[in-house]
């Protein structure tokens, strides 16, 4: 009886409109699903305060970005839509949200909050055409980007710490242009014996004066604390939903001076443990403003480590948590994530969930949160909300199949991935007995591989 009364009145905190939660979603970049110890134990790379937000909350064991690369995995968190669904993942030259779609931000912001954005965008802006080229237009205002897809507020950066030009934007507008140079920068041949994309790699291009590579991650975490503050200082009746997208520890690999050394995996491992700190300090201005109790912080990566296994066998560190496959791959090394939810006042801590879920997910489960509205036909197409596993997370919760590329595809217990090369055979693994992907099944089971290409071709064929 007393559980009854216990999971009705978890319920009615969930769907009060009273009691909407402020959302907090923190996503690192190219962390691996075995860098944080709640998820590895044999992790060399000290977590406290992501082993803490474990505790406080629901670890997801079987979740999943939408993409094995920055771009896709984004388009995928802020639509609710697969990213082979999109027109291009061309960040460059155009776009990759389509005008008119609707975002987590115009979802949020609909539904009365306040909606801010700090980090790396990622996914495109108007851009200016000069012969074949395109650039940015630093005189005018940047549009189709976060401030026009649903965001109140922007403080960040285009794309990722190794992409020029390097600049910052505020809202629409480039606070300086890049009227500098940067030669190109790689650590081959220290020490640690990184290749040329690992490391401290950016490659060269125009830089604004106010922009040091070494400096941005702190400086993206004074901007969202400073949110938080201004928001808890505001008393403002709108609930504030922050997405800190931090650009780390996606290369370069710059730690400060105060991790430097400290973990068990090089320059990658600091980078690493600066993101837990980012992720304490969060928390910490959440609480000194006393918002930390209402409040649903989601944490989790892009996509997959850059970790090889020379860098495996050198440091004993498995970026991937015995995966196989790294970023850019279809093998669950390139998708499957680190995901914690904590949400003191509504959720149980302390708990884990084998539900699968998907980035694409993360919309619907929103939704369901703080609206009693049903989401319209075209907006997030593919999402599936895991608010069931939120609840009761020892319970698995089904899901639909997931497209994580165009060659790959889940299906309950089962994944496919196509062959590349012409004639290659596809592969296919009981993914929940077999998450390391070591025994292929496609001799064994050929009916179910041709059933889940089928699916496949089905999905992919949904526009």
């Amino acid at each position: 009886m007393f559980k009854l009364i216990s999971l009705f009145l978890t319920m009615a905190t969930l769907l009060s409109a009273n009691s909407k939660p402020n959302i907090v979603i923190i996503l690192s970049d190219d962390m691996g699903y075995g860098d944080v110890q709640a998820y590895n134990k044999n992790s060399k790379i000290p977590t406290p305060h992501l082993n803490q937000l474990a505790k406080d909350g629901i670890r997801f064991t079987d979740a999943h970005a939408a993409g094995s690369v920055c771009v896709p995995s984004r388009y995928g968190l802020m639509t609710g839509r697969f990213p082979v669904r999109a027109p291009s993942m061309q960040s460059k030259n155009f776009p990759v949200i389509e005008k008119g779609r609707s975002t987590i931000a115009s979802l949020l912001k609909r539904n009365g909050y306040q909606t801010s954005m700090v980090g790396k965008w990622h996914l495109g802006f108007d851009m200016k055409t000069m012969g074949k080229t395109t650039t940015f237009n630093y005189a005018q205002p940047l549009k189709s980007g976060p401030i026009d897809k649903g965001f109140d507020t922007f403080w960040g950066m285009h794309a990722s710490l190794d992409i020029p030009p390097y600049f910052f934007i505020n809202g629409r507008k480039p606070i300086m242009p890049p009227t500098e140079s940067i030669g190109d920068n790689d650590s081959m041949n220290t020490e640690e014996g990184w290749n040329r994309i690992q490391g401290a790699f950016w490659r060269a291009g125009p830089v604004a004066p106010d922009f040091k590579h070494d400096h941005i991650t702190p400086q993206f975490k004074n901007e969202a604390i400073k949110v938080i503050n201004q928001y808890g200082k505001s008393k403002q009746e709108k609930p504030l939903f922050l997405y800190l997208a931090l650009p780390s520890p996606h290369t370069p690999w710059l730690p400060t001076e105060e991790f430097r050394g400290k973990s068990g995996a090089g320059m990658y491992g600091d980078f690493v443990m600066q993101v837990d700190d980012v992720v304490g300090q969060v928390r910490a201005s959440l609480k000194a403003n006393q918002l930390d109790q209402n409040t649903l912080i989601l944490f989790s990566s892009d996509n997959g480590p850059v970790w090889y296994d020379v860098n495996t066998e050198k440091f004993q560190h498995d970026a991937v948590g015995g995966l196989t496959g790294m970023k850019f791959s279809p093998h669950e090394g390139g998708h499957r994530v680190p995901f914690l939810v904590s949400w003191p006042a509504s959720l149980k801590a302390n708990s884990v969930s084998d539900s699968t879920v998907s980035f694409v997910d993360i919309y619907s489960t929103l939704n369901e949160i703080v609206s009693t509205s049903a989401l319209n036909k075209n907006e997030a197409e593919d999402s599936q909300s895991f608010l069931p596993a939120l609840k009761s997370p020892s319970v698995k919760k089904a899901r639909k199949a997931i497209l994580h590329d165009k060659r790959t595809i889940r299906s309950g217990d089962y994944k496919l991935i196509l062959g590349k090369k012409k004639g290659a055979s596809p592969l296919l693994y009981n993914i929940v007995l077999d998450k390391e992907e070591k025994h292929d099944l496609y001799q064994e089971k050929k009916g179910l591989a041709e059933k889940l290409k089928k699916e496949l071709s089905q999905l992919l064929s949904i526009k």
